[in-house]
């Protein structure tokens, strides 16, 4: 069979390659603790689900708009002009399967060969894959440990160019846990102010699980909510990963186009989920807030285990739920710490280099695990690292 040559720019999820190999292990009998896959270990909060039963009982089992029901347009909509102060109107939103095809459909629309494109590295995975395969050039924004995994704003200032169409942001980041702070912020909208045909795409997945201080969009600095993309949904703050939905808050003039792009794709999101994703925006929020405070007692706990392990640098988590430790004194690849670790210590985690160029000599490990996993797995750790 003759593949496509595109083929070849797109790249895949370690995750779910590291969690395929646990399985196998955990087959023949072998325990495997779970810090691999980033998703929360928490059931969908009975209301929503109580929500998606009832609209499946009252029919909602056929197709719905492409860009999302009204009602639920209406409740992001609503949604962000409480949570972000962003004058955000149902017109400006866009509702997926899933936050991936925002960023599928977004770089279809923007970029393309000639076309640079900015993006946070080490990062997740799916931007540079995604940019690759539209056409457009990858331009490593690199995030270092020595800055608490914060970019270099004057490096990215030299990095943009005529041709520089999107800059990605992700706060707070997957996978390193840092959080853009708002005079931070203010510096890269002040940045894209000075170029006519230049957007951001924030991606803000892990807004409700911050750490310190309030998230604050960048959307919401004067004129940037008509050069910003915001990609959100419904995974992470709810966890609701397998009801797929997510959704995008754009320029009115760019959602014509990213429907088009959702037409020919995936005609529209599941009805029932969107009528769960109401109940989750409109009611009570005690579930996500007891979550992130859960998440914190967790970060603590990795953080302050990772930094006692000898070789191994943690620089403190701001937001999401994954630590990324240096392993650049142990004398060995990130490939071969998740390979040894997963097979010597029993401890599934992930290689930096999954991540960029820029996150060799580093670990992944996602804190969406319980404490007492949590403790054995850094005990496992300990034992493996002292044995190198």
């Amino acid at each position: 069979m003759t593949i496509a040559s595109r083929m070849m720019n797109l790249g895949t999820e370690t995750a779910f390659e590291v969690l395929a190999k646990a399985r196998a292990l955990e087959a023949k009998g072998k325990e495997i603790i779970h810090l691999e896959i980033g998703e929360p270990d928490f059931d969908t909060p009975q209301h929503i689900v109580e929500a998606g039963i009832q609209a499946l009982r009252e029919g909602y089992t056929h197709y719905g708009p492409t860009p999302g029901i009204p009602e639920l347009r209406e409740a992001i909509a609503r949604n962000s002009r409480e949570v972000r102060g962003i004058d955000t109107d149902p017109s400006n939103v866009v509702v997926t399967p899933g936050a991936k095809p925002i960023m599928f459909y977004l770089l279809l629309a923007l970029a393309e060969p000639g076309v640079e494109v900015i993006y946070p590295n080490p990062g997740f995975p799916i931007y540079e894959s995604m940019i690759r395969f539209s056409g457009a050039t990858p331009v490593p924004m690199q995030l270092q440990e020595e800055t608490g995994y914060h970019p270099d704003l004057d490096r990215l200032a030299q990095s943009i160019t005529e041709r520089t169409r999107l800059i990605i942001i992700n706060s707070p980041e997957n996978p390193c846990g840092s959080a853009l702070t708002r005079d931070e912020l203010e510096i890269i909208a002040n940045l894209v102010k000075e170029w006519p045909n230049l957007y951001v795409l924030a991606d803000e997945i892990y807004k409700d699980i911050l750490y310190t201080g309030t998230h604050y969009s960048i959307a919401a600095f004067p004129e940037m909510a008509r050069r910003t993309i915001i990609l959100d949904g419904f995974s992470k703050s709810y966890a609701m990963t397998g009801w797929r939905l997510g959704y995008g808050i754009m320029p009115e003039e760019l959602v014509p186009h990213i429907t088009r792009l959702a037409v020919n794709s995936v005609s529209c999101a599941a009805t029932f989920s969107q009528r769960a994703a109401i109940a989750a925006l409109d009611g009570p929020q005690d579930a996500v807030q007891a979550m992130a405070a859960e998440f914190g007692l967790r970060r603590r706990l990795v953080a302050d285990g990772l930094r006692s392990i000898p070789g191994i640098n943690c620089p403190e988590p701001e937001g999401a739920f994954y630590a990324f430790p240096s392993i650049k004194n142990l004398g060995i690849s990130s490939d071969d710490f998740e390979e040894r670790a997963l097979n010597e210590a029993g401890v599934a985690l992930l290689s930096g280099s999954a991540f960029g160029e820029f996150g060799e000599g580093y670990v992944r490990l996602s804190y969406a695990n319980s404490q007492e996993n949590l403790l054995k797995a850094l005990e496992r750790l300990d034992k493996f690292v002292r044995n190198l």
